[in-house]
């Protein structure tokens, strides 16, 4: 089955964009107008996310939204068989802070967040520096799409480590020099075992695990700023966050990658991942020992969006 998929998949990506952008035209409008996909999370958290805004801003928002999470897959499909070539035409970035690193024999950790279209720039990322880019992945419940995902993900070279076995898997590379990539905006599936700070205005779990990585590793942490000048164009900016983590107090590193996530939002909220149910934990006060803002902790439990 996964080879069938796998090919039926491989046969659209070869499609020119033109066309793959009317496809993902007609899907926009079967799942914002007809299925109605999410519509009330996403309409939720951005009610959360900016209560300055009122429902027309909002409602744009939305529909710019759905139009890159359509463009998001469709492009992802696209990369299955484009060329290195063919992709860096419409792609730009700032990659000089891994070079510099790099000439220090640092090792690297770049905190991610779901911003589109992360699978491209993980894929062009892989070919624009000089580390070997170690990718931090989700296994799925199913096995045909975490095969697709790892195949992708990997075309170019990129070493896959699944997020489960991590500490094992990274044994390999100690002595070496690499550039490891994490997701840091997912939900905690425990929440007395997280971070708890104020993301977009509500008290927010957050996984523990890319900070304590970084400072137990002292991984050079770099941060990204994703922007969409037009369609199927993208740039990605990536910046130094802290390059001796071990020497930064508990907490400090959740707190720059907040601001740096907030900071992206407000340039491109459409291109954030809106459609998950990102404040789905209540804060609650029994967590008051894992608050890591510098601002003050809520003093009454918080109500679940």
């Amino acid at each position: 089955m996964y080879y069938l998929v796998f090919g039926l998949l491989y046969l659209l990506s070869l499609l020119p964009f033109f066309v793959l952008y009317l496809i993902s035209d007609l899907i926009f409008v079967i799942l914002y107008y007809l299925i109605r996909y999410r519509r009330k999370i996403i309409l939720t958290n951005l009610q959360i996310a900016f209560p300055e805004k009122n429902e027309a801003e909002l409602d744009r928002i939305s529909r710019r939204f759905y139009r890159n999470f359509t463009d998001n897959w469709i492009e992802t499909i696209k990369l299955l068989s484009i060329s290195k070539s063919a992709l860096s035409k419409r792609l730009s970035g700032n990659f000089d802070v891994f070079y510099a690193l790099h000439k220090k024999n640092k090792s690297v950790q770049v905190n991610l967040a779901h911003f589109f279209n992360w699978e491209i720039m993980t894929l062009y990322t892989g070919i624009m520096q000089p580390y070997p880019f170690l990718t931090v992945y989700y296994q799925q419940r199913d096995n045909i799409t975490n095969r697709l995902i790892v195949h992708l993900r990997s075309r170019w070279g990129n070493p896959q480590l699944p997020v489960n076995s991590i500490k094992k898997e990274i044994l390999a590379w100690r002595g070496k020099q690499y550039l490891m990539a994490l997701g840091a905006d997912q939900s905690p599936p425990n929440c007395e075992d997280a971070y708890w700070l104020y993301f977009l205005n509500r008290p927010t779990a957050f996984l523990k695990g890319p900070e304590k990585l970084a400072r137990m590793q002292n991984l050079s942490v770099v941060m990204m700023t994703t922007s969409r000048p037009k369609r199927g164009h993208y740039h990605f900016e990536y910046v130094l966050v802290a390059e001796d983590p071990k020497d930064l107090p508990e907490g400090e590193l959740m707190r720059r990658y907040i601001k740096h996530v907030e900071a992206n939002i407000q340039l491109q909220p459409e291109l954030y991942l809106w459609s998950h149910r990102r404040w789905k934990q209540a804060w609650k006060k029994k967590y008051e020992a894992l608050w890591k803002d510098n601002a003050p902790m809520p003093q009454t439990n918080e109500v679940e969006s």
